[in-house]
């Protein structure tokens, strides 16, 4: 069987097999799973994991089992964690390789054949029709007015057109008119013809896409890399202080256990175990809390970003946009008219174009461009003559290279003659309908007025022929132009706001897309886009080396026909630029550079499973402005967070303090390592889930984004919780060391400088729920948690205090009204402190820290 010279009896089984082995099954090649031992172990060797083991052993020595199955429990949720990374990252590769694999009718031995996609060889001869999943990377043997949808690869929202090889075509990528590649994983939407398949599996377009983004690898976030040197540093210093303890201890007094027992009291008041575990819960609420947004974390290291992020990259179709195609507009005598919304009713002039449009797509239309016709026709024709479903189609003129447009002659039900509709591209109509220059450039103005507002332009034509011989060529009638059809996807509800609030976050916001130029900028000046005049295309980018990009890419607005592995490329560029990058997506397409990016954002309804399974953050309600709401909230978490691991610093000064200085001063213990426990039953639900409820400050979204190199402990934050520990310290220590000079007995000055401490650690909370209000001033911000701590607190001292066998246990004297005026004055005296220093810190103290 052979066309056009080309032999379409199609491979042979036995070629067949040879392909197979030789090149493998159509599909992404599964990459190899890390085992669940392997895994286990990169955990177990970190080095901050190591250090929470030995925290956890040294627990189980002082009997605190509940402490050490805390810490162990730890190191199982992180494991459990990582396994579910990369199980998501096997579940993007597994959604593409199902993608690329639809069911393909091909020819083999002469004979038509139904196969599995993944059978599909190199130089199998496939038949397509509309409304196929092309199987493979191929090329046009022969068509018939052939229009593909690549959205999928480049998100260009309108089909593209196709024509046959001439035998001399270089391979391209997807996007454009009349090439004669179809690729795998794109949708037929009109017409049928006949391909060879060039690339299988791996080597087509879309298996690029997979290949890169099973090698795309993402780093840790900087908050985890500073809170792994932190838990170290922290931990060294544990170790060295209560060693020193043991030692000083042991040889001045001559006692070796109670030296013993000083070490360990101490280790236990500095062993940073709160720091690992304020970052897993922080980021773990904060997902539920975004998930009550309709914002889906699937990668919970990713909202800690989210507060970061200085670029966010929108790809325009299906994001900025519908991805629905509308008639926006009519040109009809060189008037435009609008249509914004969805019109229930058209000016009678303009109702001919509306039906003759119809009249020239075929009754049940695949294309998006037809439809939107279809649509707007049934709406607003509906109760009038213009809608014909009673004619009968008698012949079709289809697209030609020559003619690009389509006509169908249609025979009413009671007429005597042929009525021709006529629809295509605007020079193509004014040549069927005869213009001579003066008319065509007329025309070119009418153009002009849909083309400069991005609107893909249809021209619109009739005849009528008497009922005889239909002519061959189309051109042989006498049409009558109607007039212009400008077409559009339409921008989603809420991005202009959206936009407002990120611009005003300190967001600058980039639109990256496979659609044209003017397109593009047409979206950009529509929703209020920063630099939307300034573009580089897909071929500018092919054309620059890395700093040319680096050199231009701040102040450009829009990348537009770019395909998958330019808006990699992209992003990786934004992100040596020093930014902290946000990519939205919902395509094939975006899935490599939503995975690179800091934050991937996925849309949830109508994005790819690919897309969702490689980003870190899903959109479940499409809303645009639900990327502002996780902004907020990843600001939120940040700064709550900030406050916690600095409570975390200041609360632990009294206590080691205490620990410390009675040792070398050789004053009886203050602490032992059951006060160490109760202390910890107050530290701990206060930096996780008491700062956590806490609200953001107000002026949260007004603030230019973080840099990435900001430390979670900047100088001010660390500064500020270390003169805030002392303070709390000195005023313990004083009084301390004031009772035992004055006659009170060693579990008398036990007990008031547990109360202090108690005091000084509830302080701190209400002092840092906010560095820019007071503690009266916060009194009024609801806050379930921190009251059932304080409470918490207040009963358990009290009971520690008041009942004998606690009493006994924690070496206590019972509470007398002598001692009173000391509980009081110290309890006051630290919370003034907490407070005072907080609000006067960022003015007077922190200078002479800075220099």
């Amino acid at each position: 069987m052979v066309h056009d010279g080309h032999n379409l009896s199609g491979l042979t089984e036995k070629e067949v097999g040879e392909r197979l082995e030789r090149d493998g099954y159509n599909e992404l090649p599964a990459s190899a799973k890390n085992s669940f031992f392997r895994i286990l172990a990169d955990v177990l060797l970190e080095p901050m994991f190591i250090m929470l083991l030995v925290c956890g052993f040294l627990y189980i020595l002082l009997g605190s089992v509940a402490d050490a199955f805390m810490l162990l429990g730890f190191v199982v949720v992180v494991i459990v964690i990582t396994l579910y990374q990369e199980e998501k990252t096997q579940k993007a590769l597994d959604a593409l390789r199902d993608l690329s694999s639809p069911r393909a009718h091909v020819i083999r031995d002469g004979r038509q054949q139904r196969i599995a996609g993944r059978e599909v060889v190199r130089d199998d001869i496939v038949l397509l029709s509309e409304g196929d999943r092309v199987p493979a990377d191929a090329v046009l043997l022969f068509g018939e007015h052939i229009s593909v949808d690549e959205s999928l690869l480049t998100g260009e929202s309108v089909p593209v057109r196709k024509k046959v090889s001439d035998g001399n075509d270089a391979a391209l990528h997807p996007g454009g008119d009349d090439l004669p590649f179809v690729f795998s994983g794109t949708l037929v939407v009109k017409g049928r013809g006949i391909a060879k398949v060039i690339r299988t599996g791996a080597d087509t377009e879309l298996g690029s896409i997979g290949k890169a983004l099973g090698k795309l690898v993402q780093g840790d976030t900087s908050l985890q890399r500073e809170t792994r040197v932190i838990v170290r540093n922290f931990s060294i210093l544990s170790l060295i202080l209560c060693t020193l303890v043991a030692i000083v201890y042991s040889f001045t007094r001559h006692d070796w256990l109670n030296g013993f027992l000083a070490g360990l009291t101490l280790a236990m008041a500095t062993l940073p175990e709160e720091f690992p575990i304020v970052l897993t819960v922080f980021l773990a609420l904060g997902a539920w809390r975004l998930s009550r947004y309709q914002v889906l974390t699937r990668q919970i290291p990713a909202i800690e970003m989210l507060g970061a992020a200085t670029v966010l990259c929108v790809d325009k179709t299906g994001t900025l946009t519908e991805n629905l195609m509308t008639v926006r507009g009519i040109v009809t005598d060189g008037v435009y008219t609008p249509l914004d919304g969805d019109p229930a009713s058209l000016d009678e002039e303009l109702h001919e174009v509306i039906e003759y449009a119809i009249l020239a797509s075929p009754p049940d239309p695949f294309d998006p461009m037809e439809k939107a016709m279809k649509r707007l026709g049934e709406r607003t024709l509906g109760g009038t003559d213009h809608l014909h479903r009673d004619w009968q189609l008698v012949k079709e003129y289809p697209l030609s290279d020559s003619i690009l447009a389509i006509s169908h002659v249609w025979k009413s039900a009671s007429g005597s003659n042929y009525v021709i509709a006529s629809k295509g591209a605007p020079e193509a109509i004014a040549d069927l309908c005869h213009f001579d220059s003066v008319r065509f450039s007329a025309l070119q103005e009418e153009i002009n007025l849909l083309a400069d507002r991005g609107f893909r332009v249809l021209g619109v034509a009739r005849a009528v022929f008497p009922e005889s011989e239909l002519p061959l060529q189309v051109h042989d009638y006498q049409f009558e132009f109607l007039g212009l059809l400008g077409l559009a996807d339409p921008v989603r509800d809420g991005v202009k706001d959206a936009l407002r609030e990120c611009y005003s976050a300190g967001i600058k916001v980039k639109m990256i897309t496979g659609d044209y130029p003017q397109t593009a900028r047409c979206i950009g000046q529509e929703i209020g886009l920063d630099h939307f005049d300034s573009i580089i295309t897909g071929d500018e980018l092919d054309r620059m080396d890395d700093e040319s990009l680096q050199d231009r890419i701040a102040e450009t607005g829009i990348f537009a026909r770019v395909v998958p592995h330019q808006k990699l490329r992209i992003v990786q560029a934004l992100k040596k630029h020093g930014e902290v990058v946000a990519m939205t997506g919902d395509g094939v397409n975006d899935a490599p550079a939503l995975k690179a990016s800091d934050i991937g954002i996925a849309m949830g309804g109508r994005g790819t499973d690919v897309a969702r399974e490689a980003a870190s953050i899903v959109l479940l309600d499409d809303h645009f402005d639900s990327i502002v709401r996780a902004v907020r909230m990843g600001r939120r978490i940040y700064d709550n967070l900030k406050k916690a691991m600095a409570f975390i610093v200041s609360v632990h000064l009294p206590i080691a303090g205490m620990s410390l200085i009675p040792v070398i001063m050789h004053w009886p213990l203050a602490l032992l390592p059951a006060h160490i426990l109760f202390l910890e039953l107050i530290i701990d639900p206060s930096c996780t889930i008491v700062f956590e409820m806490e609200a953001d400050e107000k002026d949260i979204m007004n603030r230019k984004s973080r840099g990435l190199d900001e430390p979670l402990f900047s100088r001010a934050v660390f500064s500020r919780a270390v003169i805030q520990g002392t303070c709390i310290f000195l005023a313990v220590l004083g009084v301390y060391a004031f009772m035992l000079n004055h006659g009170y007995s060693e579990n008398e000055a036990r007990t008031i400088c547990f109360t202090g401490i108690v005091s000084g650690n509830l302080g701190l909370i209400f002092a840092n729920r906010s560095w820019t209000k007071s503690i009266f001033g916060m009194l009024g911000e609801p806050n379930r948690a921190l009251w059932w701590v304080t409470g918490g607190a207040v009963f358990f001292l009290a009971a520690a205090a008041g009942i004998p066998f606690l009493q006994e246990l924690f070496r206590f004297a019972p509470l007398q009204w002598r001692h009173m005026p000391l509980v009081l004055g110290l309890s006051i005296l630290c919370f003034v402190i907490a407070d005072v220093v907080k609000m006067k810190h960022p003015r007077l103290l922190i200078q002479s820290f800075s220099k």
